[in-house]
């Protein structure tokens, strides 16, 4: 049960990460103003790309999140 709710929550900051992109996007083309959204929306990216990424090393490395090894054989 907890493994689906980390791989939910994975989805989740990925899906978010997605829509963070298509914002700095959109900004950089419709925007002509001098704010700084389209910064503001690349660093939300990247802090959460980051943390993921950290999180994820975490748990593989504690066990609470199985790591596949013989990806051409998958086990479950």
């Amino acid at each position: 049960m907890v493994v689906l709710l980390i791989k939910v929550g994975i989805v989740i900051t990925l899906i978010a990460i997605v829509i963070s992109l298509v914002f700095a996007g959109f900004f950089l083309v419709q925007d002509r103003s001098q704010d700084r959204r389209v910064l503001h929306a690349l660093t939300v990216r990247i802090t959460l790309s980051v943390i993921l990424f950290a999180l994820i090393l975490v748990l593989m490395f504690t066990g609470v999140l199985p790591v596949n090894q013989d990806p051409l054989h998958p086990t479950g």
